[in-house]
């Protein structure tokens, strides 16, 4: 197929090089245009911009961040769809984006997929994230052979509403917040209990319900360097806004862990890697 690929941060590089190795004839195109002139030597054409991108393009797939970001780039931007082209949107977005984003498109004759991805770069790389798509049977048909190119055919699932989909991919994203909340706390409490790092990281492994997280992220709290990011503070700080918008109920782990993440901010650490909220409180 011929298809555009907007938005080139450290997933959406990880999900267009499967795109490309599976031989579509892909243009890419970034705000940032040094990322997406990194990959010409793979064959793509670069874009000068989304619009150009989008032009005569049967499959458009976004990778932003966040649902202004998306607003900003597809719906004010006015992207020039081909007549029958799909789009697929992996951002992160709430419900109610996912369900403004599908009557846009549906209002400008196009096909909206939502297929939001589980998982950080290294899952990426080996194609196992998990990976839900929700739209219409139309969308859905055009977009799965594409988004299986990075899924783990175990933790694929395919929804009849985008909503539903970008509800998924909140709720999965909470677990991981709470979880480091959680580890976090963890390390605080043991050190002021006298526990070393490393001790406190043994205890939550013996079978606690902390021990996948601190199996997941425990090495890059021992070293103290959180620069390597696999998913960064600021991403998940704006999914726990997503979260807070979305239901009228408290969510207090997620307000916890909102503040950890905004002290990290502040702190200028928001590219850092999410674990940055078990460093040491100094």
């Amino acid at each position: 197929m011929r298809i555009a690929f907007l938005g080139l941060g450290r997933m959406g590089r990880e999900l267009v090089l499967h795109i490309i190795d599976a031989g579509h004839d892909v243009t890419v195109w970034n705000r940032s245009p040094e990322r997406a002139r990194a990959l010409e030597p793979k064959g793509v054409r670069v874009a000068d911009s989304a619009a150009d991108a989008v032009a005569g393009a049967e499959l458009v797939v976004t990778t932003l961040f966040g649902p202004d970001t998306v607003r900003d780039v597809v719906l004010r931007g006015e992207l020039p769809f081909a007549e029958g082209a799909t789009w697929v949107d992996i951002t992160t977005v709430a419900p109610s984006d996912a369900t403004e984003l599908a009557a846009w498109a549906a209002e400008h004759g196009v096909a909206y997929a939502h297929s939001p991805v589980i998982g950080s770069l290294a899952p990426a790389r080996a194609r196992q994230l998990g990976v839900l798509l929700g739209g219409t049977k139309a969308a859905t048909d055009v977009a799965l052979p594409v988004v299986s190119l990075w899924a783990d055919p175990d933790r694929l699932h395919v929804l009849d509403d985008a909503a539903r989909a970008a509800t998924g991919k909140l709720v999965a994203n909470l677990a991981l917040a709470v979880s480091l909340q959680g580890l976090a706390e963890a390390l605080r409490l043991g050190r002021g209990g006298g526990l070393t790092t490393d001790e406190v990281l043994a205890q939550v492994q013996d079978k606690t319900m902390l021990q996948a997280i601190a199996g997941m992220k425990g090495d890059l709290v021992r070293g103290g360097d959180f620069s390597d990011a696999q998913f960064s503070v600021n991403a998940l700080a704006k999914d726990l806004g997503l979260m807070l918008q979305t239901t009228a109920e408290p969510l207090p782990a997620v307000e916890a862990a909102a503040a950890s993440l905004r002290a990290e901010i502040e702190s200028g650490h928001g590219e850092d890697d999410v674990a940055a909220i078990a460093r040491p409180v100094t």
